[in-house]
């Protein structure tokens, strides 16, 4: 079974704790406090290995952790930082918090490495915390705590043209005879099991083809392996159907078309704004090459902007119009990879040791907010996008930082600052 899912646990490292030691050297009776640091606990990274195309890795192996920091020593030497761990994933994974189902990270695009769990802070030394009246601190600051989740691992393929239809329409033998992918090819119903990638080469430039498994009605209910296949057709650009034109089987090439785009619809239905083209395939078996069904089809779809090519997976017939005419539409469409913004950020699960301040600055006539939380949320939201600042407006609801400002009598069209960013208030 290709290993398109996976869940596991993964735990970054501890930060070591901070010393208690003293100078004690032969002629210095009474020397100061020298605890050194406490190292940084080890992150867990995600990094894109193109030679993977599975989760399979991730299958028998449940649990994942990155090494804890060092505890600081004496003579002010600081502990050793805990060792990274560096887990690799195909290109498309989607890293997701498996109990609120948001997305930590896309492994896609531009992203092809992400710290996805911080290590824990290493803890300060008793050094740092001598004053003048405690000149003998007994005290060392306790490294962080690392975070531990659990993930949902799910792989999308990244191809340009997704191949849908129902099963033994011929997509396998298309697929074989258009890229250098080598499908298995049988006369049963589900036979491919695996999305199936090939690589059209054409003079001006190719194209990546997945041959989605076929579907059947009921795939966006999670009805057989629906679910694991419809996901695989969301980074997809352009769409072929590919329908039985000689109706070996006795199937409604139409109805089988509209079918498969309920099924799309019920799953997404962005899906549908997707360019659609159909491959009415098996034409070496029909009479002179056209008939009933292949008209009907174009009365049926041509008036909706979907093209019908007529072809022949057996004899290359019509294949070569197809393959233009998926290209002209590749053109037309944004050439982005698509990735999926982040939703969740690890780091906020961490209990802050120092609380948030909300004040009111008399001189700037501006309420501010400080507090480390605040701080990594701005580090780590991006509040340009719509997105990334409703998720951030929920995050100062939730904190109970908008309660506060209330409190303080902050009205509509007041400024809060926030590390050097200035918004108005609104309710």
């Amino acid at each position: 079974m290709f290993a398109d899912r996976a869940k596991i646990i993964i735990k970054s490292g501890k930060g070591g704790d901070g010393h208690v030691s003293f100078r004690r050297e032969k002629y210095v009776p009474n020397g100061g406090p020298d605890g050194g640091d406490g190292g940084k606990g080890g992150d867990i990274i995600f990094v894109v290995d193109k030679g993977m195309n599975t989760l399979s890795d991730y299958r028998h192996r449940r649990k994942f952790a990155a090494e804890n920091g060092e505890e600081g020593g004496k003579r002010n030497c600081h502990g050793k930082k805990g060792a990274d761990l560096i887990l690799k994933v195909p290109e498309g994974t989607i890293i997701r918090d498996a109990e609120s189902d948001k997305v930590i990270a896309d492994m896609s695009g531009d992203n092809q490495r992400q710290i996805v769990l911080r290590g824990g802070n290493g803890g300060l030394g008793n050094q740092h915390y001598a004053t003048s009246t405690m000149q003998a601190p007994k005290y060392a600051k306790p490294g962080q705590e690392g975070i531990e989740i659990e993930v949902r691992l799910e792989l999308k393929v990244i191809a340009d043209v997704g191949l849908v239809g129902f099963p033994n329409v011929g997509k396998s033998t298309f697929l074989a005879r258009v890229t250098n992918a080598q499908p298995k090819i049988a006369n049963y119903h589900f036979t491919t099991l695996n999305p199936n990638l090939g690589v059209v080469d054409m003079e001006d430039g190719g194209f990546v083809i997945a041959d989605i498994p076929g579907l059947i009605e009921g795939a966006s209910e999670g009805v057989g392996l629906g679910h694991e296949f419809l996901r695989h057709i969301e980074r997809t650009k352009v769409m072929i159907h590919m329908v039985d034109a000689a109706s070996v089987e006795g199937r409604d090439p139409i109805e089988d078309i509209l079918a498969i785009n309920r099924e799309l619809e019920a799953y997404n239905p962005k899906l549908l704004e997707k360019p659609q083209v159909i491959a009415a395939n098996k034409i070496d078996a029909i009479y002179e090459g056209e008939n009933e069904i292949i008209e009907n089809l174009r009365k049926t779809f041509e008036p909706e902007g979907i093209e019908v090519y007529p072809i022949s997976a057996v004899s290359g017939k019509g294949v070569k119009e197809l393959l233009f005419a998926v290209k002209a539409l590749l053109a037309e469409c944004p050439q982005d990879t698509i990735v999926f913004e982040q939703e969740f950020f690890p780091e906020l699960c961490q209990e802050d040791e120092e609380p948030y301040t909300v004040v009111f600055d008399e001189e700037d006539e501006v309420y501010v907010v400080e507090g480390p939380s605040i701080e990594k949320m701005l580090g780590y939201t991006n509040i340009d996008s719509e997105k990334g600042f409703l998720f951030f407006q929920k995050f100062l609801k939730q904190q109970g930082i908008l309660k506060e400002l209330e409190k303080l009598g902050i009205e509509e069209g007041d400024t809060v600052r926030m590390y050097g960013l200035e918004f108005d208030y609104y309710k």
